[in-house]
């Protein structure tokens, strides 16, 4: 399979990215600045990222809450117009098929925006549990996403857009805003940890939507950035992603999204299994390098001579400037500051157990 490009190719190239496949794209990993200085600008002042791999579905129609609470974990039976609400997909026997955000449009009008990896399998697994009067689409060929993040991020979308036209809240959204005559979508949400936006606008509109936002926060410090960035930012903050914290074989109940999993709810699928499981057999906890060496994910972490789990994501997170790793361990079998090691090509390098996110916004 050829891999796709996202409508903002020739901007990255223009830009000087280095690209890379991803999901079936060809996007930045990095730009010159390189992933550490990208990775700054977005806890200091602003970073901006193509994020237009992602996909979108609409789900429409009279059926459409209906459907929701069906085939996700979460309960939508309150949610109000403009709010955002984080979801997994569960297979029936408990394993994530993806986890995604949900967008409130009106009574019978939703947005799912799910990981770009997963879209095709997560259309073909969630067409299967589409109740009656309930319209499913794939759009995401026809949407580009720009994610402006970091502290700066307000200053900059204000300069583009009256207040009214800007979500104030957190995992709130704004169906209709304007920016230099391009109709968007913009909510106030990330995966970076800081503060920021998502902007979605026509695939055609992107690269003018991209060069306003550039205008618009070259003062303050906003630089392009990278899949590189996004990954060491997101684990700092963090923030599971799938394929590393989560999949198939994991239930999000081990990987600790209790809180967008609603055991409350009458059903959904996937529920009678995690609640035949009961007390969850792992718990995803954070580590610290205390011994020298970093950590990646998918190495065995041992309590004593006994192994405990396996680190499903590590690197050196440049803003806490500490080697850190998230890890999947037998529910029980650590505290809070227990002393582990970790198997690092063959050699056992010392962690602590110390508390996740490894670094929130003050």
């Amino acid at each position: 399979m050829s891999e796709l490009k996202t409508p903002l190719y020739d901007i990255h190239v223009e830009e000087g990215g280095k690209i890379v496949p991803f999901a079936g794209y060809l996007l930045p990993v990095q730009y010159a600045t390189g992933v550490v200085k990208e990775h700054l600008a977005v806890r200091t002042a602003a970073g901006l990222f193509d994020v237009s791999h992602m996909g979108e579905f609409v789900v429409s129609g009279p059926g459409a809450l209906a459907t929701l609470n069906h085939m996700l974990t979460n309960d939508f039976t309150n949610m109000t117009e403009g709010r955002v609400r984080y979801s997994v997909s569960c297979y029936e026997d408990g394993g994530c098929v993806d986890d995604l955000i949900v967008y409130k449009f009106g009574e019978e009008s939703y947005l799912l925006v799910v990981n770009a990896a997963n879209r095709h399998k997560d259309f073909e697994h969630l067409s299967r549990y589409i109740l009656d009067d309930t319209t499913f689409e794939d759009i995401s060929d026809t949407v580009a996403q720009i994610a402006l993040q970091g502290p700066k991020a307000p200053e900059i979308i204000a300069k583009l857009l009256p207040e009214e036209q800007i979500p104030q809240k957190y995992y709130t959204a704004v169906k209709s805003a304007q920016i230099e005559g391009i109709e968007c979508m913009i909510s106030r949400t990330g995966y970076t940890g800081e503060l920021g936006y998502e902007i979605y606008c026509a695939a055609d509109n992107s690269t003018k939507l991209w060069k306003a936002l550039r205008a618009a926060g070259e003062e303050f410090g906003c630089i392009p950035c990278g899949l590189g960035a996004r990954d060491t930012l997101r684990l700092e903050a963090g923030m599971p992603l799938y394929g590393h914290e989560m999949d198939e074989t994991v239930s999000p109940l081990e990987t600790d999204l209790d809180f967008g999993v609603k055991l409350s709810k009458p059903e959904f699928v996937g529920k009678q299994a995690l609640v035949d499981a009961g007390t969850p057999a792992r718990k995803r906890i954070g580590l610290e390098a205390t011994g020298r060496g970093i950590i990646r994910e998918h190495m065995p972490v041992f309590k004593g001579d006994e192994q405990v789990g396996t680190t499903t994501s590590g690197t050196k997170c440049p803003f806490i400037n500490k080697a850190v790793a998230m890890a999947l361990v037998k529910n029980g079998s650590l505290e809070m500051g227990d002393e582990v090691e970790v198997e690092v090509r063959g050699r056992r390098v010392s962690a602590q157990v110390i508390p996740l996110p490894f670094y929130k916004r003050s």
